[in-house]
């Protein structure tokens, strides 16, 4: 039998999905306090599911280095359980699973929308690895693309506005460029590889030996390819972000800068990013919030849909892909 949250039941769930943004996403976190509160909260809602499924396929806690990878098939087959029982409206048993369905009722997410993230899951539970840039590109729209989309409907867009969800899509995909990015050692470590083997062979990059000191300045070409593609997403959801309401877009203009800033230190860095974590300081994700309300109110400038022309592939060519 069906039975809805109540009013201190949502209370709570929404209570723990703050503490778990805040745990897994500084950056995000302190862009979404610039939404109005019902948006503030569903966005909390939706990425404590994002948050928890991320940590159950990869054995995590909040992030982090990977955990133990054996029994991945079941805690997929756990992921995609609980999310079914979201979506009937049935108690998953935990918050962040709640969650999904306290946000999907309010907002109209569909089971559909949820498999597509979930389909980036069972990508890494089958020890996949990108052969080309077409393939990295497809992971990242299942893992954070389609998240894109899902968070653009929880603002309010209308899930056939096909322009607008194509640049959330484009947000979700500057993110992940720049986690793929930043994590490389961590990566590593854990027995994974984002970077398209393509692009390895192209710089001589021997599989598995990217991080010895040898190869660092390669790996750094590579890697700068890489932010150059976050670099072109980001502008294209700028873009986007201007169909918008104005406290919304405040807010993704300052997430897109203080994520894509992580994209262009790691750039910067060059072969010296991977000896110590990139993070954007306190100060620097208060300058973005700053400079995002001024955006905010500003056209989009011309370099910004000038940088946008260097996407390779849109959400709807990822969707064939993923199809094919």
């Amino acid at each position: 039998m069906n039975r809805l949250p109540t009013h201190a039941d949502r209370a709570a769930i929404v209570a723990a999905a703050g503490e778990t943004i805040r745990k897994g996403s500084k950056s995000f976190a302190a862009a979404s306090r610039l939404f109005d509160r019902t948006t503030r909260e569903r966005v909390w809602l939706l990425y404590a599911w994002c948050r928890r499924c991320d940590d159950l396929a990869d054995a995590q806690d909040h992030g982090g280095a990977l955990g133990d990878q054996a029994g991945a098939d079941e805690r997929l087959a756990t992921i995609r359980t609980k999310t079914a029982l979201a979506f009937a409206g049935l108690p998953t048993g935990e918050p962040a699973f709640d969650a999904l369905g306290v946000v999907a009722r309010e907002t109209g997410l569909t089971l559909a929308m949820a498999d597509a993230v979930i389909e980036g899951f069972a990508l890494d539970a089958a020890d996949w690895q990108p052969r080309s840039e077409a393939d990295m590109m497809r992971y990242c729209w299942h893992v954070a693309g389609a998240v894109g989309v899902m968070m653009a409907v929880v603002m309010g867009t209308d899930p056939h506005d096909e322009d607008t969800l194509d640049r959330a899509c484009d947000l979700g995909l500057a993110f992940q460029l720049a986690n793929i990015a930043r994590d490389v050692a961590e990566d590593n470590a854990g027995g994974r590889c984002y970077l398209p083997a393509e692009w390895l062979a192209e710089a001589d990059l021997p599989p598995g030996e990217q991080m010895k000191p040898p190869h660092r300045a390669a790996l750094a070409s590579v890697v700068g390819r890489l932010c150059a593609l976050a670099q072109a997403h980001e502008s294209s959801a700028r873009i986007g972000a201007k169909r918008l309401k104005l406290r919304q877009r405040w807010a993704i203009l300052a997430a897109a800068g203080i994520y894509g800033d992580i994209a262009r230190d790691v750039a910067r860095r060059g072969a010296r990013a991977w000896d110590s974590r990139t993070v954007v300081s306190g100060k620097r994700k208060l300058l973005w919030i700053g400079r995002a309300g001024l955006q905010a109110l500003a056209p989009v400038p011309g370099a910004c849909r000038n940088a946008a022309e260097g996407r390779r592939f849109t959400r709807r060519d990822l969707i064939a892909f993923a199809r094919a």
